[in-house]
């Protein structure tokens, strides 16, 4: 699950530092929507990136389950570097012009300032890892949009079915997958609108990294 809309959704800044900004209201309300939406679900376990908006999305499902999120740090967002609280033009075009070229497959290019796709996925791979090995039948992994995109594009096995992944991605936006490392990662839904529903989605809101797609 993407996390619930951030401040800085809001003002189109590039928010991927530690502790990042707090969801508003309508972020808060996103995340009690899509708690509601998954509670008929089976779900062993939460796992949450060290942002503070992905703890706080989380918390209505973890409540409600009597579960405690755990924190993995390899779950945080794509690194902005040089763009980070940035949401000028070329900020926003760098960024994602990055995060492009590694959903082409070109893992090599690095976010000035950043890391590089490979870093990326060794780290992100790392931290899936440490799920799949506590042997659950099912959790749920609170993360970010780029980061997301970025994993999920790289370790799904092919789907002619599947939406590209420049896709709608917004906020509390879902993607389940079903597998593990060894036998692959299957698509089973794709959900690139709110899983509370697509009235709670805020179209005014310019969110560089919900739709890859967007002007």
């Amino acid at each position: 699950m993407r996390h619930g809309q951030t401040h800085a959704n809001v003002s189109g800044e590039l928010d991927t530092a530690y502790p990042g900004l707090h969801l508003t209201d309508l972020g808060q309300t996103q995340a009690r929507a899509a708690a509601r939406a998954v509670s008929a679900e089976s779900l062993d376990a939460i796992y949450v990136s060290r942002l503070v908006r992905t703890h706080q999305t989380a918390a209505p499902t973890a409540t409600g389950r009597g579960l405690t999120p755990v924190e993995l740090d390899g779950l945080h967002e794509v690194q902005a570097g040089e763009y980070e609280m940035r949401n000028d033009h070329d900020a926003i075009h760098g960024y994602i012009s990055s995060v492009a070229s590694w959903l082409q497959g070109d893992l090599d290019v690095r976010m000035p300032g950043g890391e590089t796709g490979r870093d990326f996925l060794e780290r992100y791979d790392a931290a899936v890892r440490t799920i799949v090995s506590a042997g659950h039948d099912s959790a749920m992994i609170v993360s970010h949009g780029a980061a997301l995109r970025t994993w999920i594009s790289s370790r799904m096995l092919p789907d002619i079915s599947a939406p590209a992944v420049t896709a709608p991605l917004h906020n509390t936006a879902m993607i389940v997958l079903d597998g593990d490392f060894d036998a692959g990662w299957r698509l089973v839904s794709w959900q690139g609108e709110p899983v509370g529903g697509a009235f709670l989605d805020d179209l005014a809101a310019p969110d560089p990294t919900g739709d890859l797609d967007a002007d």
